[in-house]
């Protein structure tokens, strides 16, 4: 069952993203809203498949996206909130 992953929280400040990541299934999607998006600074670290970034959220913290995620507005988060099986997010 593909589950979304939603992190909210700066990885700097927490775990919360390193958890998900140990979690993540091959067919899992991550989407980094809010000081989540501060991930970018080490994409090295991020999955090179369904990872999702609120452009919103780049743009306001001058964040620059790797050519593996794909920057979406709020519209394109509501349609992967349909498109996976279950959202998780990680409060």
């Amino acid at each position: 069952m593909a589950t979304l992953h939603v992190v909210s929280h700066s990885p700097f400040s927490d775990s919360r993203l390193a958890s998900c990541l140990r979690l993540l299934g091959r067919e899992d999607g991550l989407l980094l809203c809010g000081d989540a998006a501060y991930a970018l600074r080490t994409p090295e670290t991020l999955p090179n498949t369904g990872l999702f970034v609120l452009a919103e959220d780049a743009d306001a913290r001058g964040l620059v996206a790797p050519p593996h995620a794909q920057l979406i507005d709020y519209a394109a988060f509501v349609d992967l909130t349909l498109a996976y099986d279950k959202v998780n997010s990680w409060l």
